[in-house]
């Protein structure tokens, strides 16, 4: 028997399963043909401490450390360049705030990005903390630790029934029948269904849609070296990746847990605010996706046993905060499991605690 089961191969699932394997053995459950393949496999991939709720931000700024040195560390610099309107003023100085970014002169922000468009935006600032994330190295290297210690990852083990005895879980899936004194549930979108499965009561967790498009490096520019490019309130970003670039509508619509797909109309409109900044039409979209993002109702994570059943683990909502939030995530899950004093304030341990939601 396993001292853990963890349902869940994103990177929830993968860092708490790393974590946890210092206290005893591991099997993490991943339905798909690999790990990573829904939220984490279309991720935007940045590391930006000041983004997100109070819990989240300590999160972020926690887990720097790990993801500026651990293994060599998975940062690369990025930098976020932030723009608007004239009519955007209010919002504009409200992001400045929250992100903690400095204003900047349109020509440096046209020195960053040359195709910041002159007649139409009124507003810029920028910081160069933001971070570019390796999340596929970051995945692997935290399926590498399970398996250092003695834990295994399964694929194409899609979790069929649940069942609590006296002697611990036991969990039915396509791969076969696996025990484990602990039940940890890193299960993204489908969280609530696998806590219904268990007959642990759900929380409320919701997927949201959010969706991508791949377009050609805009008017045949090197675009290695821009910042990430943002619309206030986050109403679309456009990212470099591999000589492309990445642009989002930043959407946020409330769905059910499944393989996600780009609404077309929603795609259109946000490449439709993305241009309006810009000097170079989008003329062609190469590939389009969509991932979920799945929020607890107060939009925080949720980690940490829960309060009725505290063999079964909470290991959810990490919205579009999982790769960034991870490192200090699961290790205050692991703390909270062994009963190890957590570095994190006790206010924000509260904040994350699956309690707060009962």
């Amino acid at each position: 028997m396993n001292d853990f089961i963890v349902i869940g191969g994103g990177i929830a699932g993968l860092s708490a399963g790393a974590r946890l394997s210092a206290q005893g053995t591991v099997t993490v459950l991943e339905a798909e043909d690999g790990i990573g393949y829904h939220a984490s496999g279309r991720s935007a991939a940045l590391y930006e401490a000041n983004y997100g709720k109070p819990a989240i931000v300590a999160l972020s700024v926690a887990s720097g450390n790990y993801h500026h040195n651990a293994n060599g560390g998975y940062l690369t610099p990025r930098g976020l360049l932030l723009v608007a309107s004239a009519s955007q003023e209010a919002a504009f100085r409200e992001d400045v705030d929250v992100l903690s970014l400095a204003p900047v002169s349109l020509e440096q922000a046209r020195s960053m990005v040359p195709i910041v468009n002159p007649d139409t935006v009124a507003f810029a600032a920028h910081h160069d903390s933001a971070r570019d994330i390796d999340t596929d190295r970051m995945l692997q290297d935290f399926a590498r630790v399970i398996r250092g210690n003695g834990g295994t990852v399964l694929t194409r083990a899609n979790v069929t029934s649940i069942n609590r005895a006296n002697t611990g879980w036991q969990v039915g899936t396509t791969d076969g029948t696996h025990t484990a004194h602990n039940l940890v549930n890193a299960a993204g979108a489908w969280a609530d269904e696998i806590a219904i499965m268990a007959g642990v009561t759900p929380i409320g967790i919701t997927p949201y849609r959010r969706s991508m498009a791949r377009l050609p490096a805009p008017g045949g520019h090197d675009v290695t070296g821009w910042p990430m490019l943002m619309g206030v309130n986050e109403s679309w970003y456009a990212k470099p990746d591999a000589g492309k670039l990445l642009v989002s509508p930043a959407d946020q619509d409330a769905t059910h847990p499944h393989d996600a797909f780009a609404d077309d109309m929603v795609l259109a409109e946000g490449l439709a605010r993305y241009e309006e900044m810009v000097t170079e039409p989008v003329t062609r979209v190469e590939t389009n996706w969509a991932g979920l993002r799945s929020f607890a109702p107060d939009r925080v994570l949720v980690l940490g046993p829960d309060p009725a059943q505290r063999d079964f683990i909470w290991c959810a909502g990490q919205g579009g905060y999982g790769f960034q939030t991870a490192p200090a995530a699961s290790q205050l899950l692991a703390d909270l499991v062994a009963g190890t004093p957590s570095e994190l304030g006790a206010d924000i341990v509260a904040l994350l605690s699956p309690e707060r939601l009962r």
